[in-house]
């Protein structure tokens, strides 16, 4: 099987099995979207969707956010892991959306990583969710999974993943790929005990065939 062939296959699986690609996490606008991300990194969305209600209602846009204080900011999170981080960064990035972009979520990735707390991965996830630009987000599910089926080859990095992806992947989909990708690896093809019996790509997937030599 070709490379291009094994991505055909699993994107057309995708495109019928899940064609309606979206965030577990709940949000009603580019603000509140760009906190519960933040607050998701290393802490499971169920967790953060249950923290965001109470917080966005105290602060409900930068402006909010950035006339509070830190210390406040934290109270609302602090079940969240890494609430000093956290707290730090969202009042950072409140205050920054709004004195320099006048309180408005920036849709250009190169603009989003300036706000603190931002990095490549998270203004991906903006800029791609909101806004449907063709970059895609690669985290620890996505950078799993994709070696695992055989989209990506010896990918070091995350941002390595990310370009053979991107090139691969058609632009109008890319905003997709990243919640398959993700939402596969979460519930399907688990780091440890991949459900390859209960899987819709194995007859694409690398480790698969592989797995089944071995058998």
């Amino acid at each position: 099987m070709t490379l291009l062939e094994r991505y055909r296959g699993i994107i057309e699986y995708f495109n019928v099995s899940m064609p309606i690609a979206e965030t577990e996490l709940i949000y009603q606008d580019p603000f509140e979207l760009i906190v519960a991300v933040i607050l998701s990194a290393q802490c499971t969305d169920k967790r953060v969707n249950m923290i965001t209600p109470v917080l966005l209602k105290r602060f409900p846009d930068a402006k909010s956010m950035a006339e509070a204080k830190q210390e406040e900011v934290f109270e609302y999170i602090k079940s969240c892991s890494y609430p000093n981080n956290k707290a730090k960064h969202l009042s950072g990035m409140a205050k920054m959306l709004y004195g320099e972009f006048e309180g408005k979520v920036p849709s250009d990735p190169l603009l989003l990583q300036k706000l603190p707390g931002v990095g490549r991965k998270t203004a991906n996830v903006i800029a791609s969710v909101v806004y449907h630009k063709p970059v895609l987000a690669v985290d620890t599910h996505v950078f799993r999974v994709s070696a695992r089926i055989g989209l990506t080859r010896n990918a070091k990095t995350p941002q390595h993943a990310e370009e053979q992806l991107t090139r691969y992947i058609p632009a109008d989909l890319i905003h997709k790929a990243h919640h398959w990708l993700l939402l596969h690896g979460r519930y399907i093809c688990k780091a440890r005990h991949p459900l390859c019996d209960q899987c819709g790509i194995s007859g694409y997937c690398k480790y698969y065939t592989i797995k089944i030599k071995k058998e």
